[in-house]
């Protein structure tokens, strides 16, 4: 591997414990420990712990902070209450994705307001900075990549937030989903939230770079004692896509706006406005994009990105991602189709390396805990 490759505060511990290391958005991380299946499946019944310290960490502070973040992202950010945490997109003015983010109202533990937090993807943290300098203007704003002085832990899993309760100054189980607090964890301060990208319950833990160490052989220990243990990217993207998560580079891009990616939750038009609002609100009127879709397939071959999906004998889409999926026992993916085609239930085919393979639009989710 090259040496220009970043490495997390977690990587020597990865290393003596059988990480595979790969090359993943310029960063030294672990793909697997061992078994891709059990990494996921303790995901799902127990717990998993990730590092994550490759997400682009962003300090935003200053009088025009909230202003400014909410110029930037398509979700309203002026109305967050204190430790809220907000899932939102940045996009350019032709409303294509730049990046999609989690925007954090971080306070300090008296209650002042500190300022805003933002994580961002690793493969899109340079470029989300310099989009920030770039539309600064009059801003009165600070924008600090604090990404190398801290690290990020996920600990994601029906078991996860009991796990946590134990080794935590304040009740994390009283934590609302998507809020998050300054706390002692391991008698560490860090920031904990209710958020993840699994579809499990759980928790994201952002600590300085010189605790990560200390607070991850603490979780790592309390995990084994549960079934559960560190999970690498492979699993963490099954993971993701059982639970209808997009990932940018493959479900979102420059090319691609929310609306078609489905992600109009996490778009706020009405009395406001943002880089990229008049090109979505046109947008939504068009029914001709394709769009986001969920796909099960017959057999065991997973589709994979780039793979054409057909109905008849036409290309109706692409898939952006697939995989076979441990919880149902079945090849699924997600891909981009005409929306004729987009209905759940419809019978289309995928083409796996020449060989065409059946497969039904499913709803998204596919995963739900609880059901």
């Amino acid at each position: 591997m090259a040496d220009t490759l970043h490495r997390t505060p977690l990587y020597d511990w990865h290393v003596a414990h059988g990480g595979r290391m790969v090359d993943f958005a310029g960063w030294e991380m672990p793909v697997q420990y061992a078994s891709i299946v059990e990494e996921h499946q303790a995901t799902r019944t127990a717990v998993g712990l990730f590092d994550i310290s490759h997400m682009g960490r962003l300090l935003i502070d200053g009088p025009d902070a909230g202003a400014f973040i909410d110029r930037l992202v398509t979700r309203r950010i002026l109305d967050m209450n204190p430790g809220q945490v907000r899932y939102a997109l940045v996009c350019n003015a032709d409303g294509g994705v730049l990046d999609d983010v989690l925007v954090y109202q971080v306070t300090l533990p008296d209650g002042d307001l500190s300022g805003y937090g933002m994580v961002v993807n690793a493969s899109n943290r340079d470029k989300i900075v310099g989009w920030m300098a770039q539309q600064r203007g009059d801003f009165d704003v600070t924008v600090n990549d604090a990404t190398h002085e801290y690290a990020m832990i996920s600990v994601q899993g029906p078991r996860a937030i009991e796990m946590l309760d134990g080794l935590a100054e304040c009740e994390l189980t009283a934590m609302r989903y998507y809020y998050g607090n300054m706390t002692k964890l391991c008698d560490c301060r860090v920031f904990f939230s209710r958020t993840g990208y699994t579809g499990e319950d759980g928790g994201e833990i952002i600590c300085d770079a010189g605790s990560a160490v200390y607070i991850w052989e603490r979780l790592i220990a309390k995990a084994a004692e549960l079934g559960g243990g560190p999970v690498g990217l492979a699993a963490r993207d099954t993971l993701r896509l059982e639970a209808g998560m997009p990932l940018y580079g493959h479900e979102l891009s420059e090319e691609i706006n929310p609306v078609q990616a489905g992600l109009d939750f996490a778009v706020n038009l009405r009395n406001r406005e943002f880089i990229g609002r008049d090109a979505i609100a046109t947008l939504q009127r068009d029914d001709s994009l394709p769009v986001r879709v969920g796909l099960q397939l017959d057999g065991k071959r997973p589709a994979r990105e780039g793979a054409a999906i057909l109905r008849d004998d036409e290309v109706v889409g692409e898939v952006t991602s697939g995989t076979f999926s441990p919880t149902f026992g079945r090849p699924i993916a997600m891909g981009f189709v005409k929306p004729t085609a987009a209905a759940p239930g419809t019978m289309l085919e995928v083409d796996i390396r020449g060989s065409r393979h059946a497969a039904q639009v499913a709803p998204l989710p596919f995963y739900q805990r609880g059901q």
